[in-house]
């Protein structure tokens, strides 16, 4: 039925595909954040960095989660991980170059992570500037990648505060789930400082709907108030609920890589689109 889908009432643009690139660089961070867990964050950042990879960008993914979730969902196993982007924060003599790794997508890094990157939180605390602390690693690479995405933990802690403070775009990755709406307040309230304490730079780039169900009122209400507290900054593109992230990620691989041609897949591609033009 028209009225399920959710940009019946918004009207559908057609978003360009991207023209192609005549060199790589100078970077575009952007940070993929939600303090609320289990709302695709992990799913979106993956999905969308193997499709900008597909668009001929080269992308760095940055596991910036104690729990390596990211790591995880390329195939890597976290915990056998001889060097991640905790050594890259509290060791003087290690270079992120040193730490990157190639996956099996073409154009597209990583920067692993694992738990030890909970103690990287308790280390920085003492530091001198230590909101500026991965903006400073990730430095000397900015030339080498067109767009850096921030897997960023669950919470609005000095982690958060550094994946923030590095970017100049935000993508808020929301469940179609009240209890999610209630917790972008929050964040909104969170980048506002930041803009206006750290980093003059940050811009929300867009609001992501996932785990959208058309055949459940709720979904279609919570996404019409999205769409009402938000505007323009609700990205076009709808994440659909859907088995196959689940099944991309035991298999270690990206969606558009592990079901190209499904629902999901597309979607990702077209929110590369959104993103690029945006």
């Amino acid at each position: 039925m028209d009225n399920e889908d959710p940009n019946f009432q918004r009207g559908t643009r057609e978003i360009p595909e991207p023209a192609p690139l005549t060199g790589h660089g100078p970077a575009r961070v952007i940070a993929m954040v939600n303090q609320k867990g289990g709302v695709g964050k992990t799913t979106s950042t993956v999905s969308l960095g193997a499709a900008l990879a597909g668009y001929d960008r080269k992308v760095l993914l940055v596991d910036f989660d104690p729990q390596g979730a990211l790591s995880v969902a390329l195939g890597l196993n976290p915990n056998e991980m001889e060097l991640t982007v905790y050594n890259l924060l509290t060791q003087v003599d290690c270079h992120v170059g040193d730490v990157i790794v190639s996956t099996d997508v073409v154009n597209l890094d990583l920067l692993p992570s694992n738990i030890d990157l909970a103690a990287a939180e308790l280390q920085l605390v003492s530091e001198v500037g230590r909101e500026y602390a991965l903006g400073r690693v990730l430095q000397p690479i900015m030339g080498e990648y067109d767009v850096i995405l921030i897997d960023c933990q669950p919470s609005l802690g000095l982690l958060t505060l550094n994946a923030l403070t590095a970017s100049s775009g935000v993508i808020v990755p929301m469940e179609c789930e009240y209890f999610a709406l209630r917790g972008v307040a929050l964040l909104k309230d969170t980048l506002d400082k930041v803009t206006a304490r750290l980093n003059p730079a940050l811009k929300i780039i867009g609001v992501l709907p996932t785990m959208y169900d058309p055949r459940t009122l709720h979904s279609r209400e919570v996404y019409q108030t999205v769409v009402q507290a938000f505007g323009d900054l609700v990205f076009q593109t709808v994440v659909n609920r859907t088995i196959k992230f689940a099944d991309a990620t035991v298999a270690g691989e990206p969606i558009t890589q592990f079901a190209p041609g499904s629902s999901g897949a597309k979607a990702y591609e077209q929110l590369a689109r959104e993103v690029l033009a945006r």
